[in-house]
Parts: structure tokens; sequence; C-alpha cells
């Protein structure tokens, strides 16, 4: 048997995750300005890495959303 999550322990997971958002927001931000760097120095080859690696960066941020949802249904 699963036991129910408190309240308190709901909070320290959401806030756990928020600090993980937060780190990728971040990484995607630095993540622009290299990509723009690069293409602004004629580099158009860094383009389609750094689109994946925001697109992966971005599945991840959803992933946890759709973690904390469920995690809120659950009672």
């Amino acid at each position: 048997m699963k036991r129910a999550v408190s309240r308190q322990q709901k909070m320290t997971i959401v806030f756990g995750i928020l600090s993980i958002v937060v780190i990728v927001a971040v990484l995607q931000l630095w993540l622009l300005t290299a990509t723009m760097n690069a293409f602004l120095a004629g580099q158009e080859r860094v383009i389609i890495p750094a689109a994946v690696a925001s697109l992966i960066c971005f599945a991840f941020n959803a992933g946890l959303l759709s973690y904390i949802y469920r995690l809120e249904r659950r009672r």
C-alpha cells in the first residue's frame, strides 16, 4: 500500500522541482546567447544542435510540470 504524501512533503518536492526548472531555464538562456553569438559569427551549423538541446530542455520541464499535476491529483 502506498502512503499518502503530506503537505510538507509535497512542498519540499515542489521547491526541489522549482530549483531544477530555474537551472534549466538559465541553461536555455545561455544556450540561446551562445547560439546567437555563433550564428552572428557565421557558424550556421550550430543552429540545429542548439535547437534540439533546447527542445530537450523544454520537454524535461514539461515532464516536471506534469509530475507536479499528478502529485496534486493524488490525495
